[in-house]
């Protein structure tokens, strides 16, 4: 492949858990890496039996073969985005720190995957303050919503300003930008803000009356992760997300009988 090519699709080493139901996970950023002209690699960290209604069994991966999973790609294959989404415990945590010490140069966005759309949790309780620790001073972009910006930082997160002070502790542990998601904040438009040491940026639109929403904060990561992966500057890879991923909502085709998955594919069908 020439190095041209390789800069155009934009290489995306995925660190997450597998969502057999395919709404969310590593299927989910496959699906949406790909559509945006990725390439999507991985690294497996658990494997759940999941659905639409919940999530029913997790069977967690060996750090160390998690481990062995993330450098083969990076040895070989290479990345130009690293995108961390479920980890569920405190030695994992600690082995993609490394992971991500030895790939400085490549932009991790961080997904704090806590709890699925369901309620199940996919982080343990001793985890949290290895996350904080580790991972958000290595975070080129964070992405919580509320319940997990409120958990990161022990403030109650009700509304956009609340958002905005809680992004603000965030940066100030050591990620370079942070993207709080307002989806949980009530009202009749979403507000999310991204905040960096250059300013902040929001983006609004109005709520979408669905349970169809799985998966949703996964797609976002991993939408975003593609577009730093193909060059594009912060603030352009957020919009080009938000908007891929509000699409996807409005395109989700219905599927099971709870919180269903978003059409990753949408613009494939448009076109």
């Amino acid at each position: 492949m020439s190095e041209s090519l390789e800069h155009r699709l934009g290489r995306v080493l995925i660190i997450a858990g597998s969502d057999s139901g395919g709404g969310a996970g590593i299927q989910a950023d496959i699906k949406t890496v790909t559509v945006l002209g990725g390439y999507a690699a991985t690294a497996i960290t658990a494997v759940t039996v999941q659905d639409t209604l919940g999530v029913h069994a997790i069977h967690p991966i060996p750090p160390p073969i998690v481990e062995a999973q993330a450098r083969a790609v990076l040895d070989d294959i290479g990345a130009d985005a690293i995108k961390i989404g479920m980890l569920g415990g405190v030695a994992l945590i600690e082995v993609v720190a490394q992971i991500l010490d030895g790939a400085a140069d490549i932009p991790a966005v961080i997904d704090p995957v806590m709890i699925a759309k369901g309620g199940a949790s996919l982080l343990a309780g001793t985890a949290l303050d290895a996350l904080c620790d580790l991972l958000i001073p290595r975070a080129f972009l964070l992405t919580p919503n509320a319940p997990e910006a409120a958990a990161l930082t022990g403030f109650d997160v009700a509304t956009t300003d609340d958002l905005r002070r809680a992004g603000e502790v965030l940066l100030a542990r050591g990620a370079r930008a942070v993207l709080m998601k307002g989806g949980h904040i009530e009202g009749d438009r979403v507000i999310d803000v991204l905040i960096s040491s250059a300013g902040e940026t929001t983006f609004e639109g109005p709520r979408i009356d669905t349970r169809h929403t799985h998966g949703t904060g996964c797609t976002l990561a991993s939408a975003c992760a593609a577009g730093l992966a193909q060059g594009l500057g912060l603030e352009a890879a957020v919009a080009r997300a938000w908007g891929y991923v509000a699409e996807a909502i409005r395109h989700a085709p219905g599927l099971g009988a709870g919180h269903g998955p978003l059409d990753h594919g949408w613009p494939l069908r448009r076109s």
